[in-house]
């Protein structure tokens, strides 16, 4: 009984993280500018993997490729926001304005 428990669990996690990055890919194609653009892949790549990884963890069960699996998690947790917010600072710092209603991608003087 409780090996179903863990099958449906895995299957929900991993089905979950999958339509979080399916959901981010389709942010890169669908919204206007790069800042919003990273911004969805941003979130919605983070919450992904971590889903993606808890299916992953829970289909291995208590091991030591559990434990990779948590450290690897956990080093995305920190690098993916901290890369997002580097690609934006530096698309700042190279002139790019981002998109507003007041007059789209025109440089503020």
């Amino acid at each position: 009984m409780i090996e179903i428990v863990f099958l449906i669990l895995r299957d929900v996690c991993l089905f979950i993280g999958a339509l979080f990055v399916l959901v981010g890919s389709l942010g890169v194609l669908r919204f206007p500018d790069f800042f919003s653009r990273i911004h969805a892949t941003g979130i919605t790549e983070t919450v992904g993997i971590a889903f993606i990884f808890a299916g992953l963890i829970v289909e291995v069960g208590y091991s030591l490729t559990s434990l990779k699996l948590l450290i690897i998690l956990v080093f995305v947790f920190f690098t993916s926001p901290t890369s997002s917010h580097a690609l934006a600072k530096t698309a700042i710092h190279a002139g790019l304005v981002p998109l507003t209603h007041k007059g789209g991608n025109q440089p503020s003087n």
